[in-house]
């Protein structure tokens, strides 16, 4: 028997072609969200570094609804920054327009926070999405295809004792082809778990960006309003 992969792949059993076949989807959603949130997170900081300079060119000018509006923009649909800054800039507007920040201008920068913080709390959410399933494709690709080679070799000694005959050549072949769904476990595995930590660290980097511009936007308030 020649040791080749089509040959195992023929001699593969009922349970390790269902191992492979769950491997296979497994690794389909893992590269379709790597393209996904690639694409996504490309699109967010391209777009955030046109917005952040134009927000502040408006903001030095005093020109609060045009900086809104740059934040609601078709332009910067998938900006972190516009989706943080946004929410805060209307929250300020409306207090300034209540005349709420000449009654209580710490009140009124503290409802901008507060619009802030959800704001931020909803976008990490979003540019988190897919990012678990990249985890747990990762940390268990490997145990389903050891479940496969577990069922490969107990079919392999079960034909041993079937047979009769004993010895490391009786039985290779099977062991063989059982480890083709540990090696594709690892092969769906791998790449998704460097997917996760490149990902996770992207949105981490975002984090920071949006904390600093929430606090850079956080001591104009309260320079205006002083």
């Amino acid at each position: 028997m020649q040791f080749d992969l089509r040959t195992m792949a023929e001699h593969m059993g009922g349970v390790a072609w269902a191992v492979v076949i769950v491997l296979f989807i497994m690794s389909m959603y893992s590269i379709a969200v790597m393209i996904e949130r690639y694409w996504t997170f490309k699109k967010a900081t391209d777009q955030s570094r046109r917005f952040a300079p134009e927000a502040a060119r408006l903001l030095k000018q005093g020109k609060i609804k045009e900086a809104i509006d740059a934040a609601h923009g078709p332009a910067v649909k998938y900006s972190h920054l516009a989706k943080v800054l946004g929410p805060g800039l209307q929250e300020w507007q409306y207090q300034q327009e209540s005349g709420e920040v000449d009654r209580d201008k710490d009140a009124a920068v503290d409802a901008a926070k507060r619009a802030i913080q959800r704001a931020t709390a909803v976008n990490l959410a979003d540019l988190k999405r897919g990012l678990s399933g990249l985890a747990t494709i990762g940390s268990t690709a490997p145990f389903v295809g050891l479940f496969g080679t577990t069922f490969g070799i107990i079919n392999a000694f079960s034909g041993m004792a079937l047979t009769g005959s004993g010895g490391i050549a009786a039985i290779s072949a099977g062991i063989a082809e059982a480890l083709i769904t540990t090696a594709f476990g690892l092969f769906v595995a791998v790449p998704a778990v460097w997917a996760f930590n490149y990902f996770n660290g992207k949105v981490e980097g975002f984090n920071v960006e949006m904390d600093n511009s929430s606090s850079e936007l956080l001591d104009y308030f309260i320079k205006k309003g002083a």
